[in-house]
């Protein structure tokens, strides 16, 4: 570590070299991540849900199953021991989740968010350890939860901890926590281009852009993908997660009015998910038990919800996508929407919003980018159904509203549109609707913007305590110094000849602090403060002796009227003074007022406030 740490200080960053390496060492690590992460889910499936209740969930045409279950797609013969196992899982990941790390709780982006935000970009190094075993157990055993939230907070750790031992910046620590977050998604979506915008989107809840992650997220993004590929059979390896209608072909203009009607079912459905998964934390976290066994009753919970749901629809396996992933089920809508129903659509959109509720807001480890692409499918495909019905000639594809479905619901529900079109474009192989999908992802986007999944997501760069240095050198630099001093007020001016008896008397009649010294000329020659002055009250031998050039600081630390405050604001730092002499800048002895340092902070807060004021008001 020594080693790297010593060659890394000797490349430019200008030149790329340090981050193209971290880069590939956090894309790495994320790759590996993705493998060990899905070798382990589907280990807990194996020896949970496939041993104890003869269930295997089912999954997307493009996953690599480890095991040959040898479960055909008949009945589950006892129901019931899924809520068992699901018991247990939630059980066993709230005691490591709690007794090892509180902060792996729930969905790992918003955690990683967080960490950029608020905690200088620090993550400690057991959280992806932890993350990863208690996210397997979750989904392992039938939690509705996802993969994004896990592999995202394994990627994030891994860059905070290489740049922690590398010593790196707090920014520099930020951006490869950012890098190893869009790494680790890119690589479990095989979606790279997706996973470094998704890294540089999802800090933001108002379209705004972490550009200096794009570059590093993105190499990392292309390693983790390359890694992960490497460990699955050549006929999936570059194959997308889903597979689509071969015959499905680009939307006419006409149906963007459908779609446009899609978009508003979404905003809705999406409102409803984040208050019911917020409402549910809250209730959830007032139960007055400890927090270990909480997520086995989230668990519990879920599994008797979806269950119920199997047994009402006389034991239909598709309306168990309420639990686990769920991606068979969505497969099975972008493939064939008229066989699976629209009641089996609509089952499994909103009670999937339960089960996710339950799972993850009682403590439970997993993603929610996951379920609502499940949500936001089987919604989009429903509605793409009736559609059809109502409007046979125009609406021929209602598996394409699944695929908007998907991008609309959570570009809405997480406030980022860009990276989720990328990001189902490349899931699903399929471009031919990229139109509609920027349509309905738009839309959605503007109907839900009071409303957010991940919470701490702030609005922009401007509120973001990582950003506030620069925001403060960006704000005072649009800001002239001839704004903020007072030219008219009166200012005592000392000569360089006048006694110290004499200054000693002067200074008790005013409030003055700083006092400009000027020759006979008048020009400034000198300051000194009250402070100065009274290292000499007690030695009253040197009153009649001393003079203002004495105890004067000939070495003035000034500004000129057209100056910008960032300017000020370094001169204050550089020489810790409270006041600044304002100078003409053509005699920059000639002395025109002061600068004081409470003005020029209260002039920065009513500027910002100004300024965020016009930024809500353009945003409504």
């Amino acid at each position: 570590m020594y080693r790297l740490r010593k060659a890394l200080r000797t490349i430019d960053v200008k030149a790329s070299g340090k981050w193209i390496v971290l880069s590939i060492l956090v894309g790495i690590v994320a790759g590996i991540g993705a493998i060990l992460f899905d070798v382990a889910g589907q280990v807990v499936i194996h020896s949970s849900l496939v041993h104890f209740a003869a269930y295997a969930p089912r999954e997307a045409v493009g996953e690599h199953r480890l095991f040959e279950h040898g479960l055909g797609a008949g009945v589950v013969s006892q129901p019931w021991l899924i809520v068992a196992v699901m018991t247990v899982g939630g059980l066993l990941s709230g005691l490591l989740v709690y007794s090892f790390a509180p902060d792996a709780e729930g969905h790992g982006t918003d955690a990683a968010i967080d960490a950029f935000h608020n905690k200088r970009g620090l993550i400690r190094w057991r959280i992806p350890v932890i993350k990863t075993l208690a996210s397997a157990i979750t989904i392992g055993t039938g939690g509705s939860a996802g993969r994004e939230g896990p592999i995202a907070q394994i990627g994030a750790g891994f860059g905070s901890v290489l740049a922690t031992r590398l010593k790196l910046s707090t920014r520099d620590r930020r951006i490869m926590l950012a890098a190893g977050m869009g790494a680790g998604v890119g690589a479990i979506f095989r979606a790279p281009l997706a996973g470094a915008l998704f890294a540089a989107e999802i800090l933001y809840s108002e379209s705004d852009f972490e550009a200096d992650v794009v570059i590093p997220a993105a190499t990392a993004s292309i390693i983790g993908y390359s890694v992960y590929c490497l460990s699955l059979p050549g006929e999936i390896r570059y194959a997308p997660l889903f597979a689509l209608r071969e015959d499905l072909a680009p939307a006419p203009t006409l149906e963007l009015l459908p779609f446009a009607a899609l978009a508003v079912i979404l905003a809705a459905v999406g409102v409803l998910y984040i208050k019911v998964f917020y409402g549910l934390h809250g209730l959830i976290k007032r139960i007055p038990i400890i927090p270990h066994v909480k997520p086995a009753i989230g668990a519990a919970l879920a599994g008797c919800v979806g269950i119920g749901l199997y047994l009402a629809f006389q034991q239909d396996r598709r309306v168990l996508a309420v639990l686990s992933t769920g991606y068979g089920t969505l497969q099975d809508a972008l493939t064939n929407t008229a066989n699976v129903g629209v009641g089996v659509l609509l089952a499994v959109a909103l009670v999937k919003i339960l089960t996710t509720s339950l799972t993850i807001s009682s403590g439970g480890s997993g993603g929610v980018f996951g379920p609502s692409m499940v949500i936001g499918g089987c919604t989009g495909a429903a509605v793409g159904l009736m559609f059809q019905r109502l409007w046979p000639a125009l609406v021929q594809q209602p598996e394409a509203y699944a695929i908007v479905g998907m991008a609309g619901f959570f570009a809405g529900c997480a406030h980022a549109p860009f990276s989720t079109i990328i990001m189902v474009s490349e899931m699903t192989g399929g471009y031919e609707l990229l139109l509609p999908t920027m349509w309905v992802s738009t839309l959605c986007f503007m109907m839900m913007r009071r409303w957010k999944l991940y919470s701490k997501q702030v609005p922009s760069r401007l509120e973001s305590p990582a950003h506030r240095g620069d925001f403060l050198v960006d704000i005072l630099e649009g800001m002239a110094v001839r704004e903020v001093y007072d030219g008219t007020r009166s200012i005592l001016q000392i000569p360089e000849s006048m006694p110290l008896h004499q200054i000693v008397h002067a200074l008790s009649t005013t409030k003055q602090h700083y006092f400009p010294v000027v020759n006979t000329a008048g020009d400034m020659v000198g300051i000194f403060s009250g402070d100065d002055i009274r290292r000499y009250l007690y030695d009253q031998t040197i009153w009649q002796l001393a003079t203002a050039s004495d105890v004067m600081n000939s070495e003035v630390v000034s500004v000129t009227p057209d100056d910008d405050l960032n300017v000020a604001m370094r001169a204050f730092t550089a020489v810790a003074i409270d006041e600044l002499p304002v100078v003409d800048p053509a005699n920059r002895q000639r002395l025109l007022g002061t600068l004081r340092h409470k003005e020029t902070i209260a002039f920065y807060n009513r500027r910002l406030m100004e300024y965020k004021r016009a930024q809500r008001e353009s945003n409504e």
